[in-house]
């Protein structure tokens, strides 16, 4: 589980109670843990805080208003991207616009993010040792 400094942790938790319409309703779809994914709101990581994280498929999602449009809040948020991924984290970016719009297909995306960075970490290996021991010398030659 990635984690927040001491302070980091106070503003999560002041964000929790100051969350944005479209976190709002986000949230409410998420809460119910679709997909069979467990979701944190306003999550500490570092010195930042996620809108929203999925530890077990290490996903932070982010809801973007229109202030993201600006260059020096572009420039944090690839600082804030590189963190994460630096951590093992993949981040997505949702407008806050769609999420008020089409709630239902954004919480389908979500979920099928959640499912494919699943599967992604659970590859086999490319060998298999509870198949039994390696053949002795010899063995090996047809």
């Amino acid at each position: 589980m990635i984690r927040g400094q001491k302070d980091t942790v106070k503003l999560a938790r002041k964000l929790r109670a100051e969350m944005t319409p479209p976190e709002i309703a986000l949230w409410q779809a998420l809460r119910t843990r679709p997909g069979g994914h467990k979701f944190r709101r306003q999550h500490p990581a570092g010195v930042y805080v996620l809108d929203f994280f999925c530890n077990k498929a290490r996903l932070a999602i982010e809801v973007d208003g229109s202030a993201h449009d600006n260059p020096s809040v572009i420039a944090k948020d690839q600082a804030r991207s590189r963190f994460l991924r630096e951590q093992g984290v993949a981040t997505t970016r949702i407008p806050a616009k769609l999420v008020l719009e089409d709630l239902d297909a954004v919480v389908r995306r979500l979920v099928q993010i959640c499912d494919e960075r699943l599967d992604g970490m659970n590859c086999s290996p490319l060998h298999h040792p509870a198949d039994g021991p390696p053949p002795l010398a010899g063995e090996d030659k047809a």
